[in-house]
């Protein structure tokens, strides 16, 4: 008779040293919530993460995505089966008369925001303000300041079952935070992707990013926090929502409603993820009887709830 081998010593083998155990994942979220991943594997390079993707599908090992480890809510019980830290962080500056970047796909995006500042390169100063990795940006069509990804990406590199495929800004089908790829109409991870840039001045460029991070130091709370907790309805916005409800400043645990903007909960130490879910249901069911209004999530619940 012969036995399948266990998925983990499939792992082991192909991957070696690579394979984590029972790793903890808070310290890897921005909320710093959230219980262990059963097998943490890193990817440092868009080959190493092809490599891991294929041999995952392959063996048919359901996996969960974790870059910057903003906009997702991870459980306290933590996630079975594989959870891959995206470490790819390449970036690549074209310069000429119609400059962009090339930027894998674990590049930091505020970071990345600042580095074009840094070479007088105009575009994405609104990046600056958030949170996240350029892969988690080009999955849900990350925004701020009235920027978006769908509005500078050109095109970006995606690992499909067919291999390796450039894929074109219109092919992402993007919304307001949503895309192809986080409505599950294709089956893909971002490897890099190209935004467009414009020549200016580093002075410029930079004095633009820090009108939007001090704009963002006065509107929007300091601490662990997963970033905007619901999207903005039509016509109207989550954080004005929750305050006209009375909940800003609302606590279960040690997390709470933020009394600077409603839409963002912070974690004063040692939260559990079900007490931030106990307020998004109290947030949901609240505004929804006194104003009518069905919250939708912006983040992602992750693992097993």
């Amino acid at each position: 008779m012969v036995i399948a081998a266990r998925p983990i010593d499939v792992l082991y083998a192909k991957l070696g040293d690579k394979v984590k155990e029972n790793v903890p994942l808070a310290p890897y979220t921005s909320a710093r919530i959230g219980g262990p991943a059963e097998i943490l594997l890193t990817a440092d390079t868009p080959t190493e993460l092809v490599r891991i993707v294929k041999l995952l599908w392959r063996h048919e090992m359901s996996f969960t995505m974790l870059g910057g480890g903003s906009n997702v809510l991870v459980s306290d019980r933590g996630v079975r089966g594989v959870v891959i830290l995206n470490r790819a962080k390449g970036v690549k500056f074209h310069t000429g008369d119609q400059p962009s970047v090339t930027a894998e796909s674990g590049v930091v995006f505020s970071n990345l925001a600042n580095r074009c500042a840094s070479k007088g390169l105009a575009g994405l100063e609104w990046a600056a303000a958030v949170p996240g990795t350029v892969g988690g940006a080009v999955y849900g069509n990350a925004g701020a300041f009235g920027g978006d990804v769908a509005g500078d990406l050109i095109s970006a590199e995606l690992l499909t079952m067919e291999g390796r495929e450039t894929f074109t800004v219109e092919q992402f089908g993007y919304g307001y935070r949503t895309s192809v790829l986080k409505r599950g109409e294709i089956k893909a991870m971002v490897l890099s992707a190209d935004f467009s840039l414009k020549n200016s001045t580093k002075e410029d460029v930079t004095v633009k990013i820090q009108q939007f991070s001090a704009h963002r130091k006065t509107t929007q709370p300091p601490g662990a926090s997963m970033g905007s907790m619901f999207k903005n309805p039509n016509g109207d916005y989550a954080g004005k929502l929750i305050e006209a409800a009375g909940l800003k400043g609302t606590r279960i645990g040690n997390a709470e409603i933020s009394p600077l903007h409603g839409n963002f909960f912070i974690n004063h130490e040692n939260t559990k993820a079900e007490d931030i879910r106990a307020l998004i249901e109290l947030v949901q069911k609240t505004v929804k009887e006194k104003q009518g209004v069905e919250l939708e999530l912006e983040i992602e619940l992750v693992g097993e709830w």
